[in-house]
């Protein structure tokens, strides 16, 4: 077998988990990554009838029954991960009844998926329907979206018209806007049920008072994405006491979707 810390999506998740904590966006064992893999992505690096163990996720998804998801550890620093891939992170195969997950690598201290295992599946099943090729959902703590939560109103178009009128990019790279969920409390199926709903019509999603929740392609555009929301809030943070003298248009916002082909989210632009 192939050494499976060369493989391309474990460096690439090392990678991503050590810039997320060196970003400061996830504090002690704050946040989680689920990154779904292919069949002939794992072929030559796991044998896939051996389990070492079956655990259960806590929520039933059947359409997801034989996916491969590489999944950040419960309770797990990111910081740590470069240096011991095997005890921070697994990789699972959701079992036939969509409500296991057989364990074929990791977790060697005896750990086991994130908490928000459940919360992360429902995201990617409601991913999957808006876009197949969903791989990635990203949970963090940045500080400047956390801020934002408690001086900015929080309704969607509202919050969304705000970040795109921070920074140049960012209706570029959020066209479709950015949800938003009150205060919940955390680790519980009934705020994974709310975000998976709120990831019908957007791929990211704020947690008031907590963290974001982002969807993407893969660990790069998922990336890409928060940092682009967290720029923004960081902006308003920087300014929101002062006097705005200027802005970025509804005008030039619509300038910029011609330039680069996107759509801003139907009702929110004048």
């Amino acid at each position: 077998m192939k050494n499976i810390l060369e493989a391309p999506f474990m460096v690439e998740m090392v990678r991503t988990l050590t810039e997320m904590y060196r970003h400061g966006w996830d504090e002690r064992n704050g946040g989680n990554v689920s990154l779904m893999l292919s069949a002939e992505q794992v072929e030559g690096y796991l044998e896939p009838d051996r389990v070492l163990r079956t655990l259960p996720t806590g929520f039933s998804a059947p359409s997801l029954a034989g996916k491969y998801f590489l999944v950040t550890g419960t309770g797990k620093y990111f910081k740590n991960v470069q240096y011991d891939p095997a005890a921070n992170l697994g990789i699972v195969r959701i079992t036939e009844d969509g409500e296991h997950a057989d364990l074929l690598w990791g977790y060697t201290d005896g750990g086991q998926f994130t908490s928000e295992f459940p919360a992360h599946m429902m995201s990617h099943v409601a991913r999957l329907k808006a876009d197949p090729e969903n791989r990635v959902i990203m949970h963090c703590h940045p500080a400047n979206i956390l801020a934002m939560t408690y001086v900015h109103t929080l309704d969607e178009r509202e919050f969304t018209r705000t970040l795109w009128q921070m920074c140049t990019e960012c209706i570029v790279v959020f066209p479709d806007g950015v949800n938003v969920l009150p205060w919940m409390l955390c680790g519980t199926n009934e705020i994974g049920l709310a975000t998976a709903e709120k990831m019908n019509t957007a791929r990211v999603v704020v947690w008031a008072q907590h963290g974001i929740y982002g969807a993407g392609r893969d660990l790069d555009e998922s990336f890409g994405l928060i940092e682009t929301v967290e720029k923004g809030a960081e902006i308003y943070m920087k300014i929101a006491h002062l006097p705005r003298v200027n802005t970025i248009s509804d005008e030039a916002l619509h300038q910029l979707e011609g330039r680069f082909n996107v759509k801003g989210r139907e009702g929110y632009l004048n």
